[in-house]
C-alpha cells in the first residue's frame, strides 16, 4: 500500500526531472497522495479498500491504454502491471 503509494509519487518526480513534464509530476502526486491515503484507510480497518482500489483501478486502466498505444515497458507498462497487482492484493484481502 504505501510503497505502491510512494513508487507513484517518486515516478511523477523522476518524470518531471528526466523529460519535465508537468503532468508527470501532477499525476505522481496526486495520485500517490491518494493512493497513501487508501494505504492508510486499509492500516485502520482492513476492509476500507474502497480508495486504494479506485487509485489502482484507474491506473490500470490509464496506463494499460497507454501501453498498448506506445508498446514501452517504461513508465506505462510497469505502473498498469504493478496496479493490477495491486488490484488483486486489495481483492485477496477482502476474501
Amino acid at each position: 500500500g504505501f510503497a505502491y503509494a510512494a513508487l507513484l509519487a517518486v515516478g511523477g518526480v523522476v518524470g518531471y526531472t528526466r523529460k519535465g513534464s508537468k503532468i508527470s509530476l501532477a499525476a505522481g502526486l496526486t495520485l500517490g497522495s491518494v493512493a497513501g491515503y487508501g494505504a492508510y484507510c486499509v492500516t485502520r480497518d482492513p476492509r476500507n479498500v474502497k480508495i486504494s482500489l479506485f487509485s489502482a483501478f484507474l491506473l490500470t486502466i490509464i496506463m494499460g491504454m497507454r501501453f498498448k498505444r506506445s508498446k514501452k515497458l517504461m513508465p506505462a507498462g510497469l505502473v498498469a502491471c504493478l496496479s493490477l497487482l495491486m488490484i488483486l492484493r486489495l481483492v485477496f484481502m477482502l476474501l
